[in-house]
Parts: C-alpha cells; sequence; structure tokens
C-alpha cells in the first residue's frame, strides 16, 4: 500500500482507476500541467541513407504516420502531436517568426527552405474526412516529383529502377503497434517497410554508434535552456563521429552557424531567439517525423496529502508537498465509517445466510420424520 503514485501508462490512467476511493474522492486523481519544454520523440531518418537525402521524399514519409488514429485507438486521446523541437515552451517556433528573428534568417535566404519566412511548421493529420486517403495523395504528388513511381506495385526510382524500402529499428517490442500502422499506410505507396526490433542493448548501441540504420525513433530530451548538446546533434562535425547523437547525419553549414550563435548568445531573449531560428529550419528540413508528447503530470494520491496552491512552472514540486493531519483524520473517520458499513453488510448476509440454512435443515428434518 503506497499513498502516491505517478502514472506513465495511458491505458492505467484512463481504466485502472474506475473504483470507489476516486469516485468518492478519497483518492485524488491529478492532470497537472507544467511549462517544461516537451523535448522530441520522432521517427528519425538516416540521411546517411540515399533514399532519405531527399527533403521532398522525407517529408512526403511523414503523410504515412497517421498520429491521430493511434492516439484515438492505442493512447486513449491522451498525447498532443510534437510540432516543435521545444513544444510547450517559449523556445517553440509555433508563431510566425519576429522581426529579431527575420534579420538572422533573412542572411541565410536561398540556402534554407523558403517555408521558414512564410509559414508554421504543422505536421500533417487526419481529422479531416478521408484525412489519411488525401495525406496519401499528397505525399504520391511528392515522391512523383522527385523522380518515385509505382512500378508493379512498388515504388521505383524512374531513373535508376531502385526500390523504395528500409528497415525502421526499434529497442523495444513495445513500439511495434505504433510502427505497424504507418507501415501498413506506407505500402500503399509502394514502400517495403520492414521492423526489426533488437531487445540486446549491447547490440542495438553498437548500431546506433555505427550509424547501423536506416530509421530509429529518438527521444530528444526536455531542454530549458539550449547550449553544446545541439552541436552533439546537429552539426556537421558530429555527422562521420561514430557514436555521436547526430543519428540523421546532418550536415548543414546554415545549422553550424546558428548553433555557435546560439551558444554564445549573451542574454537570455538572444538565446530564444536563436534556438527559434534553428527549431524553424530543423523542422522544414523534414529530419523526422515528430510523434507526440504530454503537457502535464500524471498523479494520484490518497486525500491526506495537500500541495501549493502554484506548482512550479518546470517540475511537480513534490518535495513542497505535505501531510495533511486534518485531512488524514477525516479520511480516516470517512474509510473507518465506510469499512464498518461494510462489515455490518457482511455480518448482516452472514446472518441471513445461516438463517436460510438453519431453515434448509429444519425443513429437511421435519420431512425424515
Amino acid at each position: 500500500e503506497y499513498d502516491y503514485r505517478s502514472e506513465n501508462s495511458s491505458k492505467a490512467w484512463a481504466t485502472a482507476y474506475k473504483f470507489k476511493a476516486v469516485s468518492n474522492g478519497w483518492i485524488n486523481k491529478k492532470e497537472i500541467t507544467h511549462s517544461r519544454s516537451s523535448g522530441m520523440q520522432a521517427f528519425v531518418f538516416n540521411t546517411r541513407r540515399n533514399i532519405f537525402r531527399d527533403k521532398r521524399v522525407r517529408q512526403a514519409l511523414a503523410y504515412g504516420f497517421d498520429f491521430e488514429w493511434s492516439n484515438r485507438n492505442l493512447f486513449y486521446n491522451a498525447y498532443t502531436r510534437t510540432k516543435s523541437f521545444f513544444d510547450n515552451s517559449n523556445l517553440s517556433s509555433q508563431n510566425f517568426p519576429s522581426d529579431e528573428e527575420l534579420i538572422i534568417l533573412e542572411q541565410y535566404r536561398g540556402k534554407i527552405p523558403d517555408e521558414v519566412f512564410t509559414s508554421i511548421y504543422t505536421p500533417p493529420n487526419t481529422d479531416n474526412e478521408n484525412g489519411l486517403r488525401k495525406n496519401l495523395r499528397v505525399a504520391r504528388r511528392l515522391l512523383k516529383k522527385e523522380g518515385w513511381i509505382i512500378k508493379d506495385g512498388l515504388l521505383t526510382n524512374e531513373s535508376t529502377g531502385e526500390i523504395f524500402k528500409f528497415e525502421i529499428l526499434l529497442r523495444s517490442p513495445l513500439f511495434e503497434r505504433i510502427v505497424l500502422p504507418m507501415k501498413r499506410n506506407l505500402k500503399k505507396l509502394g514502400i517495403e517497410t520492414s521492423i526489426r526490433t533488437v531487445q540486446d542493448d549491447s547490440q542495438y548501441i553498437r548500431r546506433l554508434e555505427d550509424f547501423d540504420y536506416d530509421m530509429i525513433v529518438v527521444n530528444y530530451g526536455s531542454i530549458i535552456s539550449p547550449g553544446n548538446e545541439q552541436k552533439n546533434y546537429w552539426s556537421s562535425s558530429t555527422a562521420d563521429q561514430p557514436g555521436s547523437p547526430n543519428y540523421i547525419g546532418v550536415k548543414n553549414p546554415v545549422l553550424d552557424e546558428v548553433i555557435d550563435k546560439l551558444i554564445s548568445a549573451k542574454s537570455r531573449k538572444e538565446l530564444v531567439t536563436y534556438t527559434k531560428v534553428l527549431d524553424r529550419i530543423l523542422l522544414f528540413n523534414y529530419y523526422l517525423i515528430p510523434q507526440f508528447h504530454i503537457s502535464h503530470y500524471r498523479v494520484a494520491y490518497w486525500n491526506k496529502i495537500s500541495r501549493p496552491l502554484i506548482s512550479p512552472k518546470y517540475d511537480l514540486g513534490f518535495d513542497f508537498w505535505w501531510f495533511d493531519p486534518k485531512k488524514a483524520e477525516n479520511l480516516g473517520k470517512i474509510t473507518t465509517s465506510n469499512n464498518q458499513k461494510k462489515i455490518n453488510k457482511n455480518n448482516l448476509i452472514y446472518y441471513l445466510l445461516f438463517v436460510f440454512l438453519f431453515f434448509i435443515l429444519w425443513k429437511i428434518r421435519r420431512k425424515s420424520s
């Protein structure tokens, strides 16, 4: 028995807390919001592979991931689609570029995607009628523009005859249920996708260190103040360095410059500006397919614990919660009373059962006599 639980399973959160102690308010089931950056969990392309070097090809494949279906059918609508490397924070580029950002971006016009200047990144969604079908049509058009056509049911490069196929490397079988629907969708585009789950940690890590994969799932953690780690993730200097976290193989001179300026920022405002610029350029190069996140903590605790009215911005702040004697006393009275009612109810059942059995035995003895 315990007093507090932090819940990580969307299924458990939706289905496992439907009992009397929760409905009566003896146990508090709360979603406590925070302002910490969500990070980025995503399907990551290894751009060292020829088939993933073209930006529009990578963009096309993103239309094969039906997040809305997965959220409904697998996650009880618990998650939000990730749209930024710094979602749920003021570092996110989920608005049009500010004047300060435009001054920086203009220096690289012609070297970065045009969408950066005029658009807010939005991953494909299937909320509309026939959403998935429409998305796959968009994907086909993008692939065709880059020379990929359907031939004998397979997506084939018109110039080289190469068949479009790749492997998704997973660390846990738990992710297979997310990948399999995407595999089916990509099959409709003529793309052959295989799934390999490697549960041996040493083998999986070795493949990552050697960049021996086509696509993997990566979780870039939550960051409040971006810095040197961005160079490890995205700079040309780490792209060919075995064991580096530049899983994508990014080699982009513009990003190299932006990261250096981000690291040497003289103020928080300048850091935020360069982080948003970095975010935009990364997103519109379609280096990965964003997945999902939650922007709150899921917790359950007995109603003998109190917490501050205002929670910390970037943390749950559990260290500031306290045992509340008055709540504990009231809870004790309620649960004791409830237990006594249960005992009385059980005693009544046992009494009636005894009377019933006594009556049956009496009838049997009377009949035999």
